[in-house]
């Protein structure tokens, strides 16, 4: 089997915001807190390893269903830092996160079919809304809004 170059497994950043569609900042910003690594060049630029665009890849699909950065930071916080994870990695990340998915596609079912009854209302203590004030508890307080200014 060919043995790849080594500094072919490294990107500038440029590269990999283009492939993975996200700003340099974005990049910037991942690092500061821990989700994807880089090193430093001779001239102090950063460079990330191939393996970082798969990351960010779950990063941002993450992100997408919901997951906070302090859950996808935990979860990356387990990988592997010497090599690409495994299957058994994801899985485990998976396991994880089950329940949480779980639920949240049982919160998002419900208020997609009953959204229509919630649009406008503004006064967070109808009897009716099953999400911010189940049971009309805010409406003992009085009309109008009671959780948000």
């Amino acid at each position: 089997m060919p043995q790849i170059d080594p500094e072919l497994v490294w990107l500038k950043p440029g590269q990999v915001a283009a492939r993975t569609g996200i700003a340099v900042s974005a990049l910037h910003y991942y690092e500061s807190l821990g989700l994807i690594t880089s090193r430093r060049t001779a001239g102090n630029r950063r460079e990330y390893r191939r393996d970082t665009l798969r990351l960010i890849a779950f990063i941002r699909t993450a992100q997408r269903v919901g997951v906070s950065l302090a859950d996808i930071k935990k979860a990356v916080d387990g990988l592997p830092d010497d090599g690409l994870p495994t299957i058994r990695d994801w899985a485990r990340i998976s396991r994880q996160w089950h329940d949480d998915l779980t639920a949240r596609i049982v919160e998002l079912t419900a208020l997609r079919d009953t959204f229509t009854h919630c649009i406008g209302c503004g006064c967070l203590s109808l009897k009716a809304c099953p999400y911010s004030n189940p049971d009309d508890v805010l409406g003992l307080d009085g009309v109008g809004p009671r959780k948000f200014p």
